[in-house]
């Protein structure tokens, strides 16, 4: 594990998960959610913290996609956050992290690359910018996501929000495209992707007595996932590059040629205590 401080915030970060942010702390207030007993079991995806969704976030209809007429299948969410980065370097508040191609990944995703994850902890901000190198020979398509999830307790969830000014949604439980009303995340499960949603952030409000969350990412951001349980303290506020499935749909799709890097930044931050007021 990974430890980062700066000030009275604190982030910890499991290189052997999929370099899961699995804390972040500010001035003794837990930021995200974490459900330790999937951290401690390697046989089960960590429920919480901010789990890294590369190179395939959400499912793929079917569960393969094609490439050059053969077909690769593509586990929920892609494989970075099931296996081991490595650290290549280390400070005090800032951790780099790398993932290469492998006989494994070629295996569900055949394009050589390498990614890289910077962690870094700014005071009550924590910054998590990615990038990814094309090493193939040929186009590589691109498909991010982050899932974070955030410490909502069950009984605040009918009050809390996420900014937004989308109008539309897919609704993941119901397999269809809706309108927005707004928000209702006190039901049995909230799974929206909201299509439309114009801004490069958003707010969470989290409830009485808990800071709102500030979220800022990159233009190349253009979908933003809302999900949430009935009975668990989280709510998830998700941004990816495109909708799910877009490897084998091809929508919102970033293609990197040969040798070409794309790059990304991601960040959550709260206001400190002081400056809080209810």
């Amino acid at each position: 594990m990974v430890v980062l401080t700066d000030g009275a915030s604190r982030a910890e970060v499991a290189p052997e998960r999929g370099a899961l942010v699995t804390r972040f702390i500010v001035e003794g207030e837990p930021i995200l959610f974490l459900d330790e007993s999937t951290l401690a079991d390697p046989t089960k995806n960590v429920r919480g913290g901010i789990p890294v969704l590369f190179p395939s976030p959400g499912v793929i209809p079917g569960g393969t996609y094609s490439v050059d007429r053969l077909e690769y299948p593509m586990r929920r969410h892609g494989f970075a956050r099931d296996l081991p980065w490595e650290v290549r370097t280390q400070e005090a508040s800032r951790v780099v992290l790398a993932l290469g191609h492998s006989e494994q990944t070629l295996r569900e995703f055949p394009w050589r690359f390498e990614a890289l994850l910077a962690v870094t902890l700014a005071g009550t901000a924590l910054h998590l910018s990615f990038t990814a190198e094309n090493r193939d020979s040929r186009p590589m398509p691109l498909h991010l996501g982050y899932h974070p999830y955030f410490y909502v307790p069950q009984a605040h969830k009918a009050v809390a929000s996420v900014e937004t000014d989308a109008s539309r949604a897919w609704d993941n439980r119901q397999g269809a495209t809706v309108p927005f009303p707004g928000w209702e995340l006190t039901g049995p499960e909230v799974d929206l992707h909201l299509l439309d949603h114009s801004l490069q952030g958003t707010t969470l409000e989290r409830g009485p007595g808990l800071r709102p969350v500030e979220l800022a990412w990159s233009p190349s951001f253009t979908t933003l996932v809302v999900w949430t349980l009935a009975g668990r303290d989280f709510v998830c506020v998700e941004p990816w590059t495109a909708p799910g499935g877009a490897l084998k749909t091809g929508r919102g799709l970033h293609t990197l040629a040969p040798g070409a890097t794309f790059a990304s930044e991601f960040e959550l931050s709260v206001e400190p205590m002081a400056r809080f007021v209810r």
